[in-house]
């Protein structure tokens, strides 16, 4: 997408997943996640939970993967986010945002953005983004 396209408002395109027990299980042990509630159903509950539950960043990494695949030339400046319930593997996760604002600086321009993650159909996480995007010449490949 064009950055002269980009306007307050815009929505992003919804990222749609349905992760297994076994991806979450071996992001943890990729990422060297402590706590087994990442695991398996069995820990989870013997830790009061209602089963295996994915990792914090492994939801803040949906949503910039939603974000980069909306806007690949974009660098990621900041990400924030406020988890506001436990996001589960085996179930539909939908990611969306919208643009709040859009900053000029000269030849880049800054985006702002509000995301959300869902599941079965309640917010589950909500959060901010802001997003550079360089002329197209500082951005292309060098040979």
């Amino acid at each position: 997408m064009s950055v002269e396209r980009i306007d307050i408002g815009d929505e992003i395109p919804p990222l749609e997943v349905v992760l297994s027990g076994d991806d979450v299980r071996r992001y943890a042990i990729a990422a060297n996640m402590p706590g087994q509630r990442f695991h398996s159903d069995e820990v989870a509950r013997k830790e009061g939970l209602p089963g295996q539950i994915l990792p914090g960043n492994m939801s803040m990494a949906l949503l910039s993967r939603m974000l980069n695949e909306w806007l690949p030339q974009a660098r990621l400046e900041k990400l924030g986010v406020t988890f506001r319930g436990i996001v589960r593997p085996a179930a539909p996760i939908v990611c969306s945002g919208f643009v709040t604002d859009r900053r000029p600086h000269g030849e880049w321009v800054e985006i702002d953005c509000d995301l959300i993650l869902e599941q079965a159909g309640e917010r589950r996480i909500t959060g901010v983004a802001v997003l550079r995007l360089d002329p197209p010449a500082a951005t292309a490949p060098r040979g």
